[in-house]
């Protein structure tokens, strides 16, 4: 099996959820555990901001992923996020309350060197870690450069991407990736680096194959409030 790393884009941490989960009132398994020193995993947290979508990345993520090296730090679980200022963290270290207000202060901007600088810093760190024959597939837009234009020149044509992607809104890849992850059958994916990056809407999924809600995504903790 060949080896490969996913790199998931980031929650957008000032939305509704987002300010939910850090609100000192907030009573949810999550957000109390997120006020504690020892925090709560970054995958779990963006996966209550964001909802299904970011839940899907980070399912499919975990069930594919092949690191090179399992007992490299840096990439053990081979799921990395991309960060607003904190370039790439993998899935399931832990933040605090406080990181998550911190994402939400900084945009995702070319332009902005405090979000692409440590970005730039991660992947080259990424790239000497798994060294030249692991493949390295974002899952998140390639459609803007927000994140292409930083990995690309680092990874070159090893910087993959599913083109099941193209023309999907954000909840038809979060419904497709929970799909894959719960048969295992793996996306195909290709070379970023000249690829079609935007396309005609495929058709919807079948709502027959829609995978069971899980409370507690593919790890332990709650991923929302009681209701």
């Amino acid at each position: 099996m060949r080896h490969r790393v996913f790199l998931l884009s980031p929650a957008n941490c000032s939305g509704i959820r987002a300010r939910r989960v850090v609100s000192e009132a907030a009573r949810f398994e999550l957000a109390e555990q997120l006020r504690t020193p020892a925090g709560a995993p970054l995958g779990d947290v963006f996966s209550f901001v964001s909802g299904l979508y970011f839940r899907g990345k980070l399912t499919y993520a975990r069930r594919f992923s092949c690191p090179p090296d399992p007992t490299d730090q840096f990439v053990a679980s081979g799921v990395l996020v991309i960060t607003p200022n904190a370039g790439l963290r993998a899935a399931d270290v832990a933040v605090t309350r406080k990181s998550i207000q911190a994402f939400a202060g900084e945009p995702i901007d070319l332009s902005n060197p405090r979000y692409r600088r440590p970005l730039e810093q991660g992947a080259r760190t990424l790239g000497a870690s798994i060294g030249p024959d692991c493949d390295v597939v974002l899952l998140g837009s390639i459609a803007s450069g927000k994140y292409v234009e930083v990995l690309l020149p680092i990874f070159g044509d090893r910087l993959l991407f599913p083109p099941a992607f193209v023309g999907r809104g954000d909840m038809s890849r979060g419904g497709l990736m929970l799909r894959c992850a719960a048969s295992g059958e793996e996306l195909e994916y290709a070379p970023i680096a000249g690829a079609i990056r935007q396309g005609s809407r495929p058709p919807k999924l079948d709502p027959a194959t829609r995978v069971p809600y899980d409370r507690q995504l593919s790890r332990g903790g709650s991923s929302d409030p009681p209701r």
